[in-house]
Formats: structure tokens, sequence, C-alpha cells
């Protein structure tokens, strides 16, 4: 404890970078686990060390804030001076809004894992079908060539993308890890997933569909 002292009267709330980082995988990691666990919260929690020690899972003091500040270094957990809730509407009728402020284009779509999509805004249904199926093929095909794209080539993303002549991507699709379940996220155009909205999406559909933490 000696090296940190902690701000009190905050509240702690992942960033958009650390829910992207908590959700672009599905493996086991002690940080992207913590990031994992706030998005199981209904408000966002107190900063405090009683937290730090819930969250983390390490009863030392000095270990547990110690891994707090690996997140705020890595940008993935900020401070607010307010605490907020998830948001309590139905998941159907607040997708379509949260959706759409993620692509410049106004073109996006959230498609499960067995290639159905759950919401669009921008694209026809009948594009918007195909794009869903397309999407789980990707996922696919993502997953059983992990080892070459992780492993051999060092490639940590697992989005993918169609890009143009000049190397700019014009759709993109990001898996995205919640508890047992893999959705995809397809962005036209221009990504905008570092705002707030990400962050919402992503709490939203961890407090439906993830009962623990992977």
């Amino acid at each position: 404890m000696n090296q940190f002292s902690l701000i009190e009267g905050l509240f702690i709330y992942p960033t958009p970078s650390g829910a992207y980082s908590a959700i672009r995988t599905p493996q086991a990691d002690p940080s992207l686990n913590i990031i994992r666990k706030l998005f199981l919260e209904n408000t966002t929690p107190p900063f405090t060390l009683e937290g730090i020690q819930n969250w983390t899972g390490i009863s030392d003091a000095n270990k547990a804030t110690q891994m707090l500040y690996h997140l705020q270094q890595s940008g993935w957990i900020q401070g607010l001076k307010e605490p907020i809730e998830c948001l309590k509407q139905p998941l159907e009728e607040l997708l379509p809004t949260l959706l759409l402020s993620l692509s410049e284009s106004g073109k996006a779509l959230l498609a499960d894992q067995h290639g159905f999509y759950l919401a669009a805004h921008g694209f026809v249904h009948e594009a918007a079908e195909e794009i869903a199926a397309l999407s789980a093929e990707l996922a696919n095909l993502h997953e059983r060539n992990i080892g070459l794209l992780n492993n051999n080539l060092g490639l940590s993303s697992s989005a993918w993308a169609i890009v143009g002549p000049e190397g700019n991507s014009d759709i993109g699709f990001w898996p995205l890890y919640v508890g047992k379940h893999r959705f995809v996220l397809v962005l036209a155009g221009v990504p905008h997933l570092n705002q707030p909205n990400f962050v919402k999406l992503i709490w939203m559909l961890s407090m439906r569909y993830a009962g623990t933490p992977i």
C-alpha cells in the first residue's frame, strides 16, 4: 500500500478500450476477468479497497491495488464522479439506436453465433440476413485458424474486414465474446467504437447473456 493511494468518492467504469479488450477473446485472463465482472454489476461500484479486493479476488491489499494500477495504466478503467446504471429498457428496443452511433455510415448490425441478426440499422432485411450469415462463417473461420493467426503470425485481433483498393475497410466484422455466447458486430464504413455507447452495448449484452465470467 506504500506505493499507491486511492482517490475516494469515484465510481469505477470500463473505458471503450477496456470493454473491447474484455470481449474480443473468450480466453480467461486475470485482468480481463475483472472488467467482465464490472459488467455484471447493475450500477458502477464505488472505488474502494474492499471493492477492489472483491473484483480482483486478491485479498492482499497491495497486490490488489497493483492490479488496479495495471488496469488504469492500460487505459481499461476510468473513475466517474457520479454512479451510472445499466440501461434498463429491453435490449431489442435499444440495440438499433446503439448500433447507429457505432458506424459513420449509419449501417450496423449485431448477429449471433448461428448467423441470425438481433438488430440492424441501415441494411435492408435481405442484406442483413446474408451479412449475418457471413459474419458467423468468418468468425468460425477465425476460430479454426486461431493457432496460425495468433501464434505463428502474432495477430492478436479477431476482427475481419473487406477492404477497398486503398486499403480502408468497406465493412468490418468484430466478434464479441460475452459469457459463453459469441456475437459479431458488423459495421460498414468507418467504425466508432471509442465512445460511451459501445461500453453501454457491452454492458447490456453482459447483463443479459453472461452468467459468470469465463
